[in-house]
């Protein structure tokens, strides 16, 4: 994880935001070089690449002490963590877009 004297300021304001827009930062010990941010059961892992912030790898569902990744299945998706598995029912994956769309716009920041 970037140490707080490594991010600029347009990076804590970004971070400032997300708090104010009820965004959560939690701590996974599995990914400690990332910034975990957490809202309404979803979690993303933002990396401070050149002086930005971008989203790593897979917005995930928390489940317990883990991340669930959406997956698709047989029997259709499902958020799986390990041996866990719950299925993305129409609401989950509607409330999975929502935060996905609402971190993107929070991350690109105001229009310059």
């Amino acid at each position: 994880m970037a140490e707080p004297s490594e991010l600029n300021q347009a990076q804590i304001t970004i971070l400032q935001n997300l708090l104010k827009a009820g965004f959560e930062f939690v701590t996974l010990e599995h990914v400690a070089r990332y910034l975990p941010v957490q809202k309404n059961g979803f979690v993303a892992l933002l990396d401070p690449p050149g002086g930005r912030l971008a989203i790593f790898g897979q917005i995930g569902y928390r489940m317990g002490e883990g991340v669930g990744m959406l997956v698709e299945r047989r029997e259709g998706k499902a958020f799986v963590w390990k041996n866990q598995s719950v299925p993305a029912t129409l609401e989950l994956l509607q409330a999975y877009e929502r935060f996905k769309q609402e971190l993107e716009a929070l991350l690109l920041g105001p229009p310059q």
